[in-house]
Parts: C-alpha cells; sequence; structure tokens
C-alpha cells in the first residue's frame, strides 16, 4: 500500500511539474545614470544601472581612475550592467575614415576593463562616431561595417561581453536610423556576441512601428526606452508605451529594459519613472 501511494505522488508531482502552465517573466527594469546616483535608484526599486564607458572603462583613464571606479561598482548597491557610449565622435567607426586596427585596440582594451567589472553588456549607439559623410555610398558603408562589426565581436567574445547594436533617430545621425536597418547588420555580422537593442524612444521619434520588434525577435539581447518628446522620463509625459511593451511579450523578449532619458529633478523623475514603467508592463502582461 505504500508503495502505490509513494508512486501515486510522484506520479502527481510530475504531472503537476510537467504539464502546468509556465508563467512568463516579466522584464525587469534598470536606468542609466551616473553611478553617483546608485543609491537614489535602489531606493526607487532598481536593481540595474547603466552608465557610460567614458566615465568608467574607457582606455582614456589610467590605470589608477579605473582601479577607483572598479571599487566603486563593487560596492554599488545596484549592479552595474551596460555601458554605453562605447565611441566618441573622434573615433571614426563608419565612412571613409575608419581605422579598423585602431577601434579593434580600443573595444579590446575597453572590453578588457569592462569584463572585470563584471559588466556583461555594451550598447553601441555612438551617433557621430558612425556618420558618413552627406553623399558617401550607404551601401559600401555598410559592408564595411559589418566586416568591422565582426572584428568587434571577436573582441567581445574574447572577454565574455554583449554588444547590443542600437538604431538611433535620424536627428542623432545618418546611418542604421531604424531598428530595422539595424536588425540587417547584426543578420549580416552573425555572431553570438553581436545582437540588437531595441530603442522604443528612437522607434516613436522615427515613427517605425513596433512589428519591427516581432520582426528581430531572434536578435535582441536589450531594450531601452523614454517619453517621446523630450527624452523625458516615462511617467513625466505621460505616454503609452504599451503598443511597444505588446511587442516584447510577442517577440517572447528575455531580456531587461532600461531607461535611458534626460531629467532635471532625478528625485522626483527616477522613483515615478520606476512606479509608471512597471504598471505599464504588468498591465501588459496580465492581458489575456
Amino acid at each position: 500500500m505504500r508503495f502505490i501511494t509513494v508512486l501515486a505522488l510522484s506520479v502527481a508531482l510530475t504531472t503537476s511539474l510537467s504539464f502546468a502552465p509556465s508563467k512568463e517573466s516579466v522584464p525587469q527594469i534598470g536606468l542609466v545614470a551616473p553611478l553617483e546616483q546608485d543609491s537614489l535608484l535602489y531606493a526607487a526599486g532598481f536593481r540595474m544601472l547603466g552608465e557610460a564607458v567614458s566615465r568608467t572603462i574607457s582606455p582614456s583613464l589610467s590605470e589608477e581612475q579605473f582601479q577607483r571606479n572598479l571599487a566603486r561598482i563593487k560596492k554599488a548597491k545596484c549592479k552595474v550592467y551596460l555601458c554605453n557610449i562605447l565611441f566618441t565622435g573622434k573615433i571614426k567607426i563608419a565612412g571613409p575614415n575608419v581605422d579598423d586596427a585602431r577601434v579593434v585596440a580600443y573595444v579590446d582594451s575597453a572590453f578588457s576593463r569592462a569584463q572585470q567589472a563584471g559588466i556583461p553588456v555594451i550598447v553601441l549607439g555612438s551617433g557621430g562616431a558612425r556618420r558618413i559623410p552627406d553623399g558617401y555610398d550607404a551601401q559600401k558603408a555598410q559592408a564595411d561595417f559589418v566586416v568591422l562589426c565582426r572584428k568587434l565581436a571577436v573582441a567581445a567574445q574574447k572577454h565574455k561581453i554583449m554588444i547590443a547594436i542600437e538604431s538611433l533617430q535620424a536627428s542623432e545621425t545618418n546611418f542604421l536610423t531604424s531598428l530595422k536597418s539595424a536588425a540587417d547588420v547584426v543578420r549580416a555580422v552573425n555572431h553570438p556576441n553581436f545582437k540588437l537593442n531595441a530603442d522604443i524612444f528612437h522607434m516613436m521619434r522615427g515613427g517605425e512601428s513596433p512589428q519591427s520588434i516581432i520582426d528581430a525577435k531572434d536578435l535582441l539581447v536589450h531594450c531601452e526606452i523614454a517619453e517621446k518628446q523630450t527624452r523625458s522620463f516615462p511617467g513625466v509625459q505621460g505616454d503609452d508605451f504599451k503598443p511597444y511593451l505588446r511587442a516584447l511579450r510577442k517577440a517572447n523578449y528575455k531580456g531587461n529594459i532600461f531607461i535611458e532619458g534626460n531629467t532635471t529633478n532625478p528625485g522626483t523623475d527616477i522613483p515615478l519613472s520606476f512606479t509608471y514603467l512597471t504598471k505599464q508592463l504588468k498591465e501588459v502582461y496580465a492581458e489575456k
């Protein structure tokens, strides 16, 4: 009798584990902000922040400066999950004046420091660095850029870094100004350490449909967001992001969503943005 009871219990547990519907995980929210605002972010509910390459891991920083940053990163309450602005406008990565060897040496050093700091994601936006001269052959620029990005991906793999390339609105650059065009580059590079960042702010400013997120679902590793008019934090103007959040859900997106915007009142806007975006996410993921 005892054997039958144990067997029945085992079957019941196996059945419940195998056939119970799996609960969708709502994306976690982070915010791009100076490390000095770590405590403010943490108090608002954030557990991840994003910093800038230039302030934290740039090869232009001395080893002493980097070690100070490293100590601060390791003491921070929020996980420093990413760095953005990989290249300044002084280092060209697209167009006729690209020095591939210089670019690769720069990222190898930056990625090495990111690895030491435990920062897994580097966002590749850098609108000035990738702007091409007016009238320059865009197809040639893209072909050359793909070759360069394969080299960057190899350096990223060496240091266990994920590069997340983002499209930018046309006012910030003239090269790769839609999620679709950035996705085309990711597909051409075809490397596991070079994937796609869906920046909802840039998509809204460019009038790009949420469908582009669904079309690129196999490439997405990162997402950023801000309000359309002035790049304010979610909740300041009250933008409705739900069409784009629904697209992320439909795409079965497994990454995080980082707020990257502007504020002159961080003490108010940071907690507001966490509450506002969390509410919209919960509403979307509760929909049948």
